[in-house]
């Protein structure tokens, strides 16, 4: 009898053995996964970064633009370009083309 209780114990160490085996294995494959996915996140966090500091800037630079069109200066600048409109005291000089 004590023969066959060893072959048992045995057997049950090594059945336990491989479960324990086989769960780190499958652990492994699991957290390099887990990696490569964190990997493609912080990638992506990186490009969603760069997209929302230039769309701040151009919001920015659209804030600006908004700020000149509300302007006595923009006014100005559209009646000189546009409609060929001057002060009374101005001189407009052209450029001759040839």
């Amino acid at each position: 009898m004590s023969g066959t209780r060893k072959r048992r114990r045995k057997s049950g160490a090594v059945s336990i053995a491989v479960i324990v085996l086989a769960f780190l294995v499958v652990m492994a494959v699991q957290i390099c996964r887990i990696k490569a996915k964190d990997a493609e996140y912080a990638a992506r966090e990186q490009e969603l970064k760069q997209e929302y500091e230039e769309e701040t800037q151009r919001a920015s630079e659209i804030d600006d633009l908004e700020t000149y069109m509300n302007s006595s200066q923009y006014i100005e600048d559209v009646a000189k370009s546009k409609l060929g409109l001057t002060y009374k005291n101005e001189i407009i000089f052209k450029e001759k083309k040839e």
